[in-house]
């Protein structure tokens, strides 16, 4: 199955990362320096084809209109399975840590918290099935190259994907306006699943009965919620802040 990556640094991150490429096209107008040079170059190296079209050619192909002049025929990026992000945990010899999505279905905000789930050093990301975005090209270029690096789990049904996470000993904070807890005031150092909602509807009832707490970010403006993106990222953040101090 053959998948397009868009933009400059989605395609480098992909060459980088030995992800399988069968060609990539660069505009003919596009200046071959910076991360252009950087492409042709590892392309050469790794004998993947370069073509060389009309911008009109790259613009009738794009799915997200911000190719900036390169796209890469890929092998679809996979999937992994719960098995696999434990194991991840358990190689880097660290506590647990990963993001739960219930319901992401804007592809830009889902790009955004893979970038800021790369940075953070979480060890995956579980999405769901239904009604919610898959790995698109516009999730691949909003990321930025992040999704080369980051595990990510396709689950049939969120509220059972948490009663296995539990007993695996992790704890299931979900991030919710109604909790009754600041996200602060919440240790993140044990093995822990951060649950952000979907926009708009947020967590659906059975995911926040099923989490161990739930937990609101203070809102002291005129605006009652925050995108998705910006609240999984304040969250993420306050776990590794903690964790750090740890190993102070």
């Amino acid at each position: 199955m053959s998948n397009l990556i868009e933009g400059r640094n989605p395609v480098l991150e992909a060459l980088r990362s030995g992800r399988t490429i069968g060609k990539i096209w660069l505009a003919k107008n596009c200046a071959r320096h910076g991360a252009i040079a950087e492409i042709i170059h590892i392309a050469r190296t790794k004998n993947i084809l370069i073509e060389y079209v009309e911008p009109s050619a790259i613009n009738r192909l794009s799915e997200t209109r911000a190719s900036q002049g390169v796209i890469a025929f890929a092998s679809a990026k996979d999937y992994v399975d719960l098995d696999t992000l434990l194991s991840i945990s358990q190689t880097r010899g660290e506590p647990a840590i990963y993001l739960i999505l219930d319901g992401i279905e804007d592809p830009h905000n889902l790009g955004a918290i893979l970038r800021t789930a790369d940075a953070a050093g979480l060890h995956g990301v579980i999405v769901r099935e239904r009604r919610a975005v898959g790995l698109t090209p516009a999730v691949e270029k909003a990321a930025a190259g992040a999704l080369e690096y980051v595990a990510v789990a396709k689950v049939v049904n969120i509220a059972q994907t948490i009663v296995t996470l539990k007993q695996n000993n992790i704890w299931i904070v979900g991030i919710d306006q109604a909790g009754d807890i600041n996200y602060r005031l919440l240790d993140y150092r044990p093995p822990t699943a951060i649950v952000i909602g979907g926009e708009g509807q947020g967590l659906s009832e059975l995911v926040k009965k099923r989490c161990d707490f739930l937990a609101c970010i203070p809102m002291r403006g005129h605006i009652a919620s925050l995108n998705a993106s910006v609240a999984a990222g304040i969250v993420m953040y306050e776990a590794v802040k903690q964790r750090e101090a740890r190993e102070a």
